[in-house]
């Protein structure tokens, strides 16, 4: 009989160690050709160059940021990634002007470490 919820507690610290006996790399080679539902968690690196998602095309690169490719996909209506994703504290501002804050409330956050603020590169004529 198959453990149930109730059972799961006890099993815990057995199944953990059983797991740790192995590299997530071993169990994926081990496991990779039997009917077992499992599959290594890639980080965003390794998933951008698995086999697999490379012949489906998940994953695109725009501007030179790769970025999931959109989701779902339709025979007869193609989808595009129209533009990069923004950068951490590109639309701060904007979201704050949204959001009814001051200019200086927005600065206090900014000051305070509680929101980022992106500063496009410009180039200098000692960076060209």
């Amino acid at each position: 009989m198959q453990p149930g919820p109730a059972d799961w507690p006890a099993h815990e610290q057995e199944w953990a160690a059983l797991w740790r006996t192995r590299t997530r790399d071993e169990w994926a080679e081990l496991l990779g050709g039997t009917d077992a539902c499992v599959q290594p968690v890639l980080d965003w690196a390794e998933a951008r160059q698995h086999p697999h998602l490379r012949a489906r095309g998940t994953h695109v690169e725009l501007d030179g940021v790769a970025q999931p490719a959109p989701a779902p996909r339709f025979s007869r209506t193609a989808a595009a990634v129209q533009r990069r994703p923004p950068v951490p504290g590109e639309h701060t501002a904007d979201l704050a002007r949204e959001l009814g804050l001051s200019d200086d409330d927005l600065q206090s956050l900014l000051d305070g470490g509680a929101a980022g603020h992106y500063v496009p590169h410009t180039p200098t004529e000692e960076s060209t």
